[in-house]
Formats: structure tokens, C-alpha cells, sequence
């Protein structure tokens, strides 16, 4: 059973945010080491004509990352405070932390040193240690996040979920997705997803889609979600 595992991130992304919920309980039960890393889906899923993102004075998920480029310097614990911080602002409470402002401010309230932003966005290598995160998933042949890479040189994407398990049924999940390290041939196990997976899921990305203000692309196309009325 690994003891280890570097998990890949994009701050906006609500799939790997409820992926993140779950290895947390792994972690409170095992004593499971979590390295956060990054991964841009907006690098990943660029239009043709745009700017990358590390050419923006500020750029959504790449500047949470820049930020928690340099937590993780400081001090990894920050970086998953951050982590944790800025997903449940998004994903559970309908909040904007890819705007600046509300960014400083869940700096403040996980109590990271006040130069952090500035000093972040200041420094250009910042980009250089994200885009080495991200070059290490494209490597290896993935496209998204969540990816888990362990200790054997094995990465996975997923599991993908949107109702993460808790104590012993995240446990569970945990040895059936670390089960496919035992057969590296086996690559892909998909669950068909029928009208009343997607109405579940729709449910669940209620609070991503209010506060995201941005046009999602994946793989070139534009991902429509719309808002369910109140």
C-alpha cells in the first residue's frame, strides 16, 4: 500500500477539488503523505490565438498557483491550506478566490506571510515550477486533473468523483484505485454516464458554475454549464 503520493492540481477544477476532499480522509486515516503539484487546464485546453497564461499580469488558476508555488517554498503545510482554502471558497460557497482581492483575503484568514502575493507574482520562477508540474502529467501521457503519481513511477488519473466517501468507505476507494498499480496494462475503466449521473452532477457543480465567470474549453471545445434556477 503506498504511503506516498503526488497529486496534481488545477485550483478551478471542481472534479479534482472533490478528488482532494477524499484523499484528505485517506490521509486522516493513514497517515497517507499528500505533495500537492500543479497542472494548468487552461495551458492544456489553450485557444488558438491566446495568450498563455504566464503571459497575463493575472490569470485565474495560474496565478492561485503562482501563489502556491511560493506557500509550498515556504512551507508545504500552507500550500494545503491554500489548496483547501480556495476550493471550498469556489466550489462549495459559490466564491470568486481567482479574483485578487478575495485571494489576499483567504491568504490572510489561513495565516500566510502578508508578502506572500506580491512576492509570488513578483518572482518569475514561479512560472518555471508550475510549468514543470505540468510538463511532468503531459510526459506521462495525461491531459487533466486529478493525476496521482507514486513512488514506482505509476500515474493515474482519477478517481473522479463528485461525492467524495468518507472514513471507511474512502478507505475503501483507496485500495481499489492503488489495486491498479498491480496491472499497469490496464488503462482505462469508465462508468457510462446516463440522464440521472449527469442531473447529479449538475447538482453538484451548482456552486463552481455560480461563481466561475470565465468560458471553460476542453480540448477545444467550449463546455456549456448552465445554472439551475433557484
Amino acid at each position: 500500500m503506498p504511503t506516498e503520493v503526488d497529486f496534481h492540481f488545477d485550483p478551478m477544477c471542481p472534479f479534482a477539488y472533490q478528488t482532494a476532499v477524499w484523499i484528505r480522509d485517506v490521509r486522516r486515516q493513514t497517515g497517507l503523505k499528500i505533495n500537492w503539484h500543479f497542472f494548468s487546464l487552461e495551458e492544456v485546453n489553450l485557444a488558438e490565438g491566446k495568450k498563455h497564461p504566464w503571459e497575463r499580469d493575472w490569470s485565474y488558476g495560474w496565478s492561485l498557483m503562482r501563489i502556491g508555488v511560493a506557500l509550498r517554498r515556504t512551507d508545504p503545510e500552507l500550500l494545503d491550506a491554500w489548496y483547501a482554502r480556495i476550493g471550498k471558497d469556489l466550489h462549495e460557497d459559490a466564491g470568486t478566490p481567482h479574483a485578487p482581492d478575495r485571494a489576499r483575503e483567504l491568504l490572510a484568514e489561513i495565516g500566510a506571510p502578508t508578502a506572500i502575493f506580491d512576492d509570488a507574482l513578483a518572482d518569475p520562477t514561479t512560472h518555471d515550477e508550475i510549468k514543470a508540474d505540468h510538463q511532468r502529467v503531459i510526459d506521462a501521457g495525461g491531459f487533466g486533473v486529478p493525476t496521482l503519481f507514486f513512488a514506482d513511477g505509476q500515474a493515474l488519473f482519477g478517481p473522479v468523483l463528485v461525492d467524495p466517501p468518507r472514513d471507511d468507505a474512502a478507505l475503501r476507494l483507496w485500495d481499489l484505485t492503488t489495486g491498479m498499480l498491480e496491472f499497469p496494462h490496464v488503462y482505462e475503466l469508465q462508468r457510462p454516464k446516463g440522464p440521472a449521473d449527469r442531473d447529479r452532477i449538475s447538482d453538484v457543480l451548482q456552486p463552481y458554475i455560480k461563481g466561475r465567470d470565465w468560458i471553460s474549453i476542453n480540448r477545444g471545445k467550449v463546455v456549456e454549464l448552465e445554472e439551475k434556477p433557484a
